[in-house]
């Protein structure tokens, strides 16, 4: 779970998919600069940065069926966050590898929230 600045957890997903993003960006930057990264890298700064805004258009949605549609985006996209972030963690020496472990964790807990969400909007 993402903590905010005075160590509570953050319980507004918009913010909540936002720091995810903030921290995957960080994170990317500390990484080797190698072919592989700079690609794996920058799949998962998009796929990241498409977990919060397609949450923030399911907020804004028109109809239900939009809403469920933008829903089922983020669930997919904080998998894939989830994909790359392991990827990137399996095939380097991470001197934070904690902090990779804790990208994954909260990429699959944003992907179960995006799943509770969308089997109570059915």
């Amino acid at each position: 779970m993402t903590k905010s600045p005075n160590n509570k957890p953050v319980y507004d997903l918009e913010e909540r998919t936002f720091q995810f993003a903030k921290t995957v960006r960080l994170f990317v930057k500390t990484l080797p600069k190698t072919i592989a990264n700079i690609e794996d890298g920058k799949q998962v700064v998009k796929a990241s940065g498409s977990v919060g805004a397609n949450y923030r258009e399911a907020n804004e949605s028109l109809s239900k069926k939009d809403f469920l549609m933008r829903m089922k985006i983020s669930r997919k996209e904080a998998k894939e966050s989830a994909y790359w972030l392991r990827l990137i963690y399996e095939t380097n020496n991470l001197k934070n590898d904690s902090y990779a472990q804790n990208l994954i964790q909260e990429a699959n807990e944003l992907k179960k929230i995006f799943s509770s969400i969308l089997e109570k909007s059915k």
